[in-house]
């Protein structure tokens, strides 16, 4: 053959070689699924239209990017194409739920396969099916068992808001008691049938029971049960523990609980069996209990509103739940949902609110919390006509005599600093000064109250001009120190720092620090 027909043939194979190719990303930008291919190092080589609209992202943001550094995954193993990577492992119909860079819940269940030539990994393949709608319906059907939310009902993405998330879902994998812990109106409760419908509980029942809203008197009866007899009109009858037996008990207001039933609670705790009142057998029970306290629990335990050893076998898992003025970027998101909410409930068609009510709602402190809020855009659309934006002239008139208010102080150059948008969060004021009460008993719980008072603290700092200067210095100081030392690996550097990856990527983001300089 002369070379030039060697050229010719050559050209001709590279040609078929590019027509394949085209051919092939064809097949896979018309798929019903998503695919996403990573290589050795997981970074994103290839991402179909369909995945980018399961994920609720654009191409461009993840093409080219480390998938970590992308998504946020709960699920200790994390990311189903990193496994495969690293254990050299296909696997099948793997159901996993994460997060986009939004904090959108993702649900998918995948087909994952590591790319392997000559014995060496080059990446893997993952081809997904969404089955975000089929969760939530499956979850709405929960309905049953008392469980209206789930983690996707969690609306915000701001970090420490996705913190005490992350944090939920780890201990929805366990069967470990878990004391809930925010101010009024915060979302303790849907943060507790999260738990619930993310567990291996779920298609068990769900009892929830405010204990403040009962009398001791007639709290004992309902908690524990009754036998026949134990008092005039008494019948056998079992308590909420047994209702919930072999699902998950909610008591809320736990500090509510006289001192007596906290004892008796106690029992219950600690010998899984629950005894009736007015009955000398204990009978087995198979309860998760969870619990939810809208003050510090240490303040409750100096008042004797709780009993400290209920609280240290309550709080083996505490979940801190922040409140809205700590959190104020989720507004916007929150607002919206909201919005739509109601839109369908009063047949509106509002599309969004005004620029002055947004500022508005940002410098105002939200004592009341994310129900406020709520309550809020709700009698504001009540006084609604024929509008398509919602405005500050809409808002209830006391309402929005406190919302004017917050305007004018934080437009206010004499205001003195943390007056209006940055009251500080006083639930968790001692925590500092007693948290070493615990001592060895802390566990991975209480990262969310440690996590509050950091931020608490750099927010004092903050006003401190130089001070604040030197603090983020030596911050970024830190983590340049440690990137460097894990190669720009953001996981291992989360790991060794105690942070999960979104706090870490919001901190790099923060402080102006790119990992990518320090990759190898």
């Amino acid at each position: 053959m002369s070379s030039s027909q060697s050229t010719c043939w050559i050209g001709e194979r590279d040609v078929e070689d590019a027509v394949r190719l085209r051919l092939l990303e064809g097949l896979l930008k018309g798929l019903d699924e998503g695919v996403h291919i990573i290589d050795a190092n997981g970074m994103t080589v290839y991402y179909n239209r369909k995945m980018a609209d399961i994920e609720g992202m654009r191409p461009e943001d993840v093409i080219g990017k480390r998938i970590e550094d992308v998504f946020t995954f709960p699920d200790a193993a994390g990311s189903t194409l990193l496994q495969a990577v690293r254990l050299r492992l296909a696997r099948e119909n793997v159901k996993q739920t994460y997060f986009n860079q939004s904090g959108k819940a993702i649900t998918t269940v995948n087909r994952t396969y590591p790319i392997i030539a000559d014995g060496r990994v080059f990446g893997a393949v993952e081809i997904a099916r969404d089955v975000t709608p089929v969760e939530r319906l499956q979850n709405q059907l929960l309905g049953q068992s008392g469980v209206r939310y789930t983690f996707a009902s969690i609306v915000g993405s701001s970090p420490v808001l996705r913190e005490v998330v992350e944090q939920a879902m780890r201990a929805a994998r366990t069967d470990s008691s878990v004391l809930i812990i925010g101010e009024t109106g915060t979302g303790k409760e849907l943060f507790a049938q999260s738990v619930h419908a993310a567990s291996r509980r779920s298609q068990g029942p769900f009892v929830s029971q405010n204990c403040a809203a009962i009398p001791d008197s007639l709290m004992e009866g309902l908690l524990f049960g009754t036998a026949r007899g134990a008092f005039t009109g008494a019948v056998d009858r079992p308590g909420l523990l047994e209702q919930a037996d072999g699902g998950t008990l909610l008591l809320d207001e736990v500090n509510s609980l006289s001192p007596p039933l906290q004892a008796k609670l106690l029992r219950v705790l600690q010998e899984r069996a629950v005894r009736r009142v007015g009955e000398l057998k204990d009978r087995h029970i198979d309860v998760r209990i969870l619990a939810t306290i809208n003050e510090d629990p240490l303040q409750a335990i100096a008042a004797g509103r709780l009993r400290e050893d209920l609280y240290y076998r309550l709080s083996v898992v505490a979940l801190l739940i922040p409140p809205l003025r700590e959190r104020k970027e989720d507004i916007a998101q929150l607002v919206e949902v909201f919005i739509e909410k109601l839109n369908r409930r009063f047949g509106l068609a509002v599309e969004r609110m005004h620029p002055t009510l947004r500022q508005a709602f940002l410098a105002y402190d939200w004592p009341g919390n994310v129900r406020e809020l709520e309550h809020t855009v709700e009698g504001a659309m009540n006084l609604l006509q024929d509008e398509r934006e919602l405005g500050l002239s809409h808002v209830p008139l006391h309402l929005r005599r406190k919302l004017e208010r917050a305007l004018q102080v934080n437009a206010s150059p004499e205001a003195p600093a943390g007056v209006g948008a940055d009251r500080k969060h006083d639930m968790l004021a001692a925590w500092d000064e007693t948290s070493g009460a615990r001592g060895d008993a802390a566990d991975e719980g209480t990262q969310g109250m440690d996590f509050a008072s950091r931020t608490r603290d750099e927010r004092v700092a903050s006003r401190v001009g130089t001070w604040r200067e030197r603090v983020q210095q030596a911050e970024r100081q830190i983590l340049m120190e440690v990137l460097a030392r894990h190669g720009g690996n953001v996981s291992a550097t989360a790991r060794e720092l105690g942070l999960s990856r979104q706090n870490l990527q919001y901190w790099l983001r923060e402080l102006a620090v790119d990992p990518a300089v320090y990759r190898k």
